[in-house]
């Protein structure tokens, strides 16, 4: 007897455009948080010409709030992407798969915004515990498939407007009556998945809300473990810095009236203190005491104009970020220091000994380690 292939059918409840639609709103919102603030990391990493000069310094802890949601609200959207991703999965066994253009057009749509949201939280969370099991650079790529991923979801809402519109509530006009026991059954499954996320983000967001700290259990990153109490990604024998005798480290300013300093020389200039947090990209971050020169007071010696960007050049012989660059609004402002010493200590190795640079609303990875050089820039 011949037998004939048919496309499976799915009786379960739930998979359904209510459900999908109530899941779909929460996703939205953490796409659009991850989003935003994933635009705002890019900038302050990799300003566009027209901003390089004048990015702001304040408020200080602007950069750990912006980069902790990003990390947090990626990691909470891997919870609500599975389970968007059960209530719509019969849909691709939709027959027949293609009806018209209008159609195919929509399923690619939809292949494109599920690869690209799977391919953000996947690499995105592999980002945070540091580990690249892949051939090309990670920011680049990720920063492009972030807007493929907001094209297409914009293009999919507008495309499941009308449904979306029917869904959205139980007032909603042209909302189906459920049958008996769906209510209670989305309800469950709604709160089980709220649930998750709430677990997610409590157990993991401690690496850098630090009153959460002790709930850390998920995180990569303890904000208290660490040299001196504070967390490093990359130690001075992995950028290749051995450890640098005092007697012979020294200090080039480079600019109008070029000038070189000694490290007793830095220590016997007027020394300042400023409480600023180390934000990683990675999502951790951690406030500490850090004392050291003003880099504004360097400026003023060497003659620098006042809207002059500096470069930060450091000791270490590899690595993607032994170059730095600051606008004015950074160099500028009191609160950035070339620091000496950690919480009242003399800085680690590890921390960037002899020198590093500190400044307020910036990321970890653009806070020199181990200063060579700072050159003034027309």
């Amino acid at each position: 007897m011949e037998q004939r292939l048919f496309p499976p059918v799915f009786r379960g409840r739930l998979h359904d455009a209510r459900t999908a639609t109530s899941i779909g709103r929460w996703l939205g919102i953490v796409f659009a948080v991850c989003f935003v603030t994933g635009l705002i990391s890019h900038v302050m990493q990799h300003p566009p010409g027209w901003a390089a000069g004048g990015l702001p310094s304040r408020p200080v802890w602007g950069y750990r709030l912006t980069q902790g949601l990003h990390v947090a609200s990626g990691i909470a959207a891997i919870p609500l992407l599975l389970a968007k991703l059960w209530t719509v999965y019969p849909r691709l066994f939709a027959w027949p798969p293609v009806r018209s253009v209008r159609h195919a057009l929509e399923r690619l749509s939809v292949a494109v915004l599920v690869a690209a949201s799977v391919f953000e939280v996947a690499t995105g969370l592999l980002n945070t515990a540091q580990w690249y099991p892949w051939p090309f650079s990670f920011v680049p790529v990720h920063y492009a498939v972030a807007w493929l991923l907001a094209g297409a979801l914009v293009l999919h809402i507008a495309v499941k407007a009308p449904e979306i519109r029917a869904h959205w509530s139980r007032r909603s006009p042209g909302t189906l009556a459920l049958p008996e026991g769906d209510g209670a059954d989305r309800r469950s499954l709604l709160t089980a998945v709220a649930a998750a996320v709430g677990a997610v983000t409590v157990t993991t967001v401690g690496q850098s809300f630090t009153p959460l700290k002790d709930l850390a259990l998920l995180a990569p990153r303890h904000p208290d473990h660490g040299p001196q109490g504070l967390p490093v990604n990359r130690t001075a024998a992995a950028a290749g810095v051995g450890l640098i005798p005092a007697e012979r480290y020294r200090l080039t300013v480079a600019g109008p009236r070029a000038y070189t300093l000694t490290l007793d020389e830095l220590r016997s200039l007027p020394q300042h203190e400023a409480e600023l947090p180390i934000a990683c990209v990675e999502g951790w971050s951690k406030s500490a005491r850090w004392t050291g020169v003003r880099v504004v007071d360097l400026l003023e010696q060497v003659g620098a104009p006042p809207h002059a960007r500096v470069r930060v050049v450091s000791l270490q012989t590899r690595g993607g970020y032994r170059v730095s660059e600051m606008g004015h609004e950074h160099a500028r402002d009191p609160l950035t220091l070339l620091a000496l010493r950690l919480n009242g200590q003399v800085l680690s190795p590890d921390h960037g000994y002899p020198v590093r640079l500190i400044a307020p609303n910036r990321p970890g990875v653009l806070q020199t380690k181990w200063v060579g050089r700072l050159e003034v820039l027309s």
